[in-house]
This record gives structure tokens, sequence and C-alpha cells, in this order.
């Protein structure tokens, strides 16, 4: 294990100096910003709330999440079909699911200062709801708040009484804006592959259980987004709705609990960050028989990042109603029933927020994203050791050998410390040095992004190193 010759003193850092976790959120947004992961919206008109742009390191990492999702669901499951459903749909299909009724908020507003508030997370309403075992009606959410202090300015007696808000956001199609013409931006993308069961069972000739997997857009008019992309307004899900005999249903959601807290850990998730949260009885949706959901211990602390369903036989049986057509299965002995639903639900953006929140180490010298070499945007960085002919030829022929596989960055500006610096920075897994011992006797130095140990090996070899090296990696 050598250092490349003249390598700056910064290159050397001490390995064995302890490296801490990510404290809080705001130190992630910064690094987002600075290294290319996630920009506010529309910046510079001054940003809009809650917007947020993947930048051109951070739609590498997104991309990597999905094509992990998809191919864990639809490659690694053979029971496991693809569909990509419009995000414009016919407003029945919201009634049919029970949005336009059921998907709303509590809103209350300050008459003061004009702070906004979701009524069921002010503290005299929760009081009230562990009082009674269930969310507290408007009514008793208007007493519980009479007299209340309004949490942003501290004046009492300020607070609107609470209206419900629906969540979806409505638009028109067509050129007259009247309510003949309204449709909804989906507030998920399930419904997508509730109204194309049918159409998928029969032209893919699927038998039960067989599920249909999306990710797509979903938009959610927040009352209180916040928290970088852990509660926007505009997101991405990566869902599977997996059909079942009524019956098998119980050991069906079992099952996917398991493979789905796997999956998480499979992405470089440590185990100690993970946990399942079981819906009681009191927390159930509407249409939900189980719930069981996948936490995250973020900065701001246990969130939900998937949410694993039964959703029983709800969702078929309302658009069967709504709709007038059938989407009961008939089975080998020619019984017609309506198929149970296993649903996983993972939120994108949360999961990659997630992932960029638990690669986090950093101590007083250095900052080190350890992500997942199958996430890292980058899975290698070349470097000449200084910017000439003789080093820079050979570097150049190094990086276009491997981008041909892998996303790799070639980088010759400033030190090799600053570089190494700079790579650890964004996550990549290897910086691979050439210098002029290197040109003699065609060799690289391989430096582990972890560990900071350097190792001398063919010029000829870098590629298979990297593939041993990516499938037999370590995670902390």
């Amino acid at each position: 294990m050598t250092e490349p010759k003249n390598a700056s003193a910064e290159a050397v850092a001490d390995p064995n100096k302890p490296l801490k976790d990510l404290t809080d959120m705001q130190t992630m947004v910064s690094l987002c910003k600075r290294r290319g992961f996630i920009f506010q919206s529309s910046e510079i008109y001054g940003g809009i709330n809650s917007c947020w742009d993947y930048g051109p390191l951070g739609i590498e990492l997104k991309y990597a999440v999905k094509d992990a999702w998809w191919k864990n669901m639809t490659r690694q499951h053979d029971d496991v079909e693809g569909v990509d459903a419009s995000i414009l749909m016919h407003p029945r299909v919201w009634e049919a699911s029970g949005h336009v009724e059921n998907f709303t908020d509590p809103l209350v507003d300050c008459k003061k200062c004009k702070a906004r508030h979701r009524a069921d997370h002010l503290k005299p309403v929760k009081a009230l709801e562990e009082k009674l075992g269930h969310l507290p009606s408007i009514e008793e959410m208007t007493k519980a708040l009479e007299g209340a202090n309004c949490p942003s300015c501290g004046s009492a007696g300020t607070l609107t009484p609470p209206r419900l808000f629906n969540m979806m956001f409505k638009t028109y199609m067509g050129p007259v804006a009247d309510d003949a013409n309204i449709v909804y931006l989906r507030p998920e993308t399930a419904q997508g592959i509730f109204v194309n069961f049918r159409q998928v069972q029969e032209t893919m000739r699927r038998k039960l259980p067989f599920g249909i997997a999306q990710i797509g857009k979903a938009f959610r008019n927040e009352i209180t987004p916040g928290n970088f992309t852990f509660r926007t307004r505009e997101f991405e899900q990566m869902e599977m709705q997996y059909f079942v005999t009524p019956g098998s249903d119980a050991a069906a959601f079992e099952k996917w609990k398991t493979e789905r807290r796997a999956w998480h850990s499979s992405m470089g998730i440590r185990n100690s960050k993970l946990k399942f949260h079981e819906h009681g009885p009191n927390e159930l949706a509407h249409y939900a028989k189980q719930a069981c959901d996948i936490y995250y211990e973020f900065p701001i602390g246990w969130q939900e990042v998937e949410g694993i369903h039964n959703r029983s036989d709800y969702d078929l049986r309302r658009h069967t109603e709504f709709s007038g057509k059938s989407l009961q299965y008939t089975d080998e002995a020619a019984n017609k029933f309506t198929p149970y639903v296993i649903e996983t639900s993972v939120g994108c953006d949360r999961f990659v927020l997630a992932v960029l929140c638990d690669a986090y180490r950093a101590n007083e010298d250095r900052v080190v994203m350890k992500f997942h070499p199958s996430l890292a945007p980058y899975k290698a960085a070349v470097f000449p050791l200084m910017k000439k002919d003789e080093l820079v030829g050979p570097a150049l022929k190094i990086y276009e050998d491997l981008r041909k596989t892998y996303k790799v960055d070639y980088d010759a500006a400033g030190s090799i410390g600053k570089r190494y610096r700079r790579h650890e920075e964004v996550g990549t897994p290897f910086c691979i040095t050439i210098d002029y011992d290197g040109v003699a006797d065609q060799t690289v130095t391989m430096r582990h992004r972890d560990t900071m140990a350097q190792e001398r090996i063919p010029m000829a070899r870098v590629q298979q190193y990297m593939e041993d090296a990516f499938k037999n990696w370590k995670m902390e």
C-alpha cells in the first residue's frame, strides 16, 4: 500500500479518527447544494416552498434507487409485472378510491400572525386523541382548541375553527374552466394499477397471486410540508400491488414485510436505523385491514419511508361499483371473487433522503458519504497526479475505458488531497491515481473511500478489480 509519489500532505488523514453521523438536516441541505445533489426549485426567483430539483449527482443517485427497486420487483420476482399509468385520470377514479371524500386534513389559521397549522398536530387535540383513543371529530377539535395558543406567535384565542382541507390538486381539462371539466393530479400511483388490473391479468395471462409495479409522480397539497425532501407537494412513489386469494392475504402480508425490510438493508441502510411500526386499530386508513410501516431514524427522528398495507378487496370492489365493470377474478374451479391486495409503497424521495442521511459521516478533517457502491453517483474517479501530458494521456485512457461500463469522473484540478476530499464528499468508492512510477511500470494506485487504504495494481486489472470489490462490498 503506497501513497502516490509527490502526493500532497492533505491526502494523508488518520483513518482511525472517528467519523460521526449526521445530526441535523440543515447540514445535509448544505452538502446537497454544494455538491450538486439537490437544489431549491426556482432559486433564482426566491424559490418555491417545498419543491426541490435534483442536480447532476442527485439524479444519478435517484435513478440508481429506482433502478434497484424496479429490478428487485420485476426481475427478481417472476410474478410481478410493470405499468406506467397516466397522471391524469377520470375524476370518478378518485370518488371510487375515497380520495374526494376522505383525503382531507383539518386546518386552522391564526387570525393574528396568519400562520397555518394542522389541527390534529396541535397539543390540545393530540391530548384529546390520547384520551378518546381515536382522532376527534371536527366539533371535538373546535372545542379542544377554544382559547388555545398559536404555536407560531403564542397568541391565545386567535385560532380559527378547524375546517377540512382536501389535499388533491385540482385542475381543468379542456378550454373551459368549469366543474364539468375538473380533473385531479393523482395523489398516489396505486389507483392507476387498480384500474388496469383486469387488462394486465388477461394480457399477461396471470394467475393469482401476482403483482403490478409502478414508479411515478404523485401530488399532494400538503398543509405543512417541510424537512427538506421528506415531505413535499410533488414527489415520486415506487409502489407494488400484489393480488391474492382472500384467506391468503395475512401470509402474503407477512412475506412482503420481511422482503421489503431486507431490500432496505441490501441498499446499505444500517439495520440499527430501521424498524417496523405496526398500525393499531385507530391508525388504519379507511381501506386497510392491516398496515405496517418501515421507519428510518432521520435527524428529525423516526419517520416512515415505506408502507406495507393489506388493502383487502376495497379498491377493486369500489372500482367495480363505480365503473360498472367487473374486476373479479375467475379461478380454475370457475369461482368468481374479488382479490385482496397487499401493497408495498416506498416514497422514492424519502428513501433517497434516508440513503443520503445514512451515508453521511464526518469529523473535523473530512466528510465521507458512505454510499453502497450500487447507489454511488460516481463509481470511480480517475486522477493524473499532475497536469502533465505523460500522466494525462494514460489517465484519460483509463477513464474512457471505465466509462463504457460505469459512471466515472475525470479530475485534474487542484492538489491530489483536495481531489480525494471532493470525491469522499460525493461518495465515490474508488479514486484511481496515475503517477510517474505507474507510467513506468503500468500500475495505478487504487484508493478506498472508506478506509483510505491504497493499493498498487496493474492498469489492465482496474475494471476487474472494481467488479470484484463491488460484488464483495461490506458495508459498515
